[in-house]
């Protein structure tokens, strides 16, 4: 445990963080599996409203610095890929 204050004080910032960031990780990862099980299910109407929706969690998580921008530009593409497969 530390013992400067300065040092106390980075210890409640990183914890703030963390917990900021796995919510932010768990909600990226249940919109993408939600995207995934309505493409499964084939249903195109309901897979645009669903990519848009993730599109958008997607570019907040790299505005806030949770996942890098190449990352969510990969992440973009393949959804993208996956709800063209079915639309057309």
């Amino acid at each position: 445990m530390p013992i400067i204050k300065s040092a106390k004080k980075r210890v409640k910032i990183a914890e703030k963080r963390t917990i900021r960031n796995r919510e932010w990780k768990n909600k990226l990862k249940s919109s993408i599996k939600e995207f995934e099980r309505v493409v499964g299910e084939g249903n195109a109407a309901e897979a645009k409203d669903k990519l848009r929706e993730t599109v958008k969690v997607i570019d907040k998580a790299a505005s806030k610095g949770i996942i890098h921008k190449n990352n969510a530009a990969r992440k973009k593409s393949r959804l993208t890929k996956m709800y063209n497969e079915i639309a057309g």
